[in-house]
């Protein structure tokens, strides 16, 4: 592997440190013969180490997430005395993963949000990597984190005023509860299939608007970061609107009579 070449790749300080992480990470399963993981990956993430498996040849790798809802995996790189235990998913991850259970009082119930839960734990000083999906429900939270760090979260996000009449407990993976994803389908109808028009039209704001968010680094096409709003969206496509919502483009609908595209829509709710 030429490891300059590949990270070559990358324009961003920030992608060539994941990317040459990832590289060390496979040295370390071959060398020392032992399973390596890293910490939760977002979509972005995850394409970048795909990137470098492929470019690696490396085949013993599984990223995993407990329920196929889950958007936030973790990587294991094994040698191949493992691939069995993997493959058959004998693997306890429970080892590297743990679940932080919230249970709100009933005052409280239905009030706290995805965000409401993460900005308490980076208060912590947590780093967000730390941290996998948090499964939100109307009595509190299940929050996939760390095994390593699972007892300080624990022992700390009590301390927090908005959870200060909440419960918690620490949970075995396996005890996780299922998210409960909703989606819901809308039309939209844009004049091109450029980002900037179909942000647009996914949450109601002018082109300019829509441009601005591009700029800020807020728009996502396949969970990789776009900086040209003339980039074009294509069907089955995934935009992500930091702060606004997550939808995928599942169908073309033809044109209008005015000769815009119209375009099913899954809006993840």
């Amino acid at each position: 592997m030429n490891r300059e070449e590949l990270l070559e790749k990358y324009q961003e300080d920030e992608d060539r440190i994941f990317a040459a992480s990832i590289i060390d990470k496979i040295k370390i399963a071959k060398t020392r013969n032992q399973i390596v993981v890293t910490d939760f990956l977002d979509m972005y993430k995850k394409k970048v180490a795909t990137d470098v498996l492929n470019y690696s040849k490396e085949k013993n790798y599984i990223f995993y997430t407990k329920y196929e809802e889950m958007d936030k995996p973790i990587l294991l790189i094994f040698p191949q005395k493992y691939e069995d235990i993997i493959r058959e998913n004998k693997f306890y991850y429970s080892t590297i993963i743990q679940v932080i259970r919230v249970e709100l009082p009933n005052e409280l119930k239905g009030r706290y949000s995805h965000k409401d839960y993460l900005s308490g734990i980076m208060k912590m000083g947590i780093k967000r990597e730390k941290v996998g999906d948090i499964i939100v429900f109307d009595d509190g939270a299940d929050i996939l984190v760390k095994a390593d760090i699972s007892e300080y979260i624990y022992q700390n996000i009590k301390l927090l005023t908005r959870f200060s009449k909440a419960k918690f407990k620490i949970v075995n993976l396996e005890d996780v509860r299922k998210p409960n994803i909703t989606k819901k389908e809308i039309r939209i109808t844009v004049q091109t299939p450029r980002i900037d028009s179909i942000v647009s039209e996914l949450i109601n704001c002018s082109r300019n608007e829509a441009t601005d968010l591009i700029r800020e680094k807020r728009v996502f096409v396949n969970y990789e970061c776009t900086y040209r709003n003339s980039k074009n969206v294509e069907i089955g496509d995934v935009v992500v609107i930091r702060g606004k919502g997550k939808f995928k483009i599942i169908a073309s609908q033809g044109e209008t009579k005015k000769g815009k595209i119209a375009l099913c829509v899954e809006h993840y709710i």
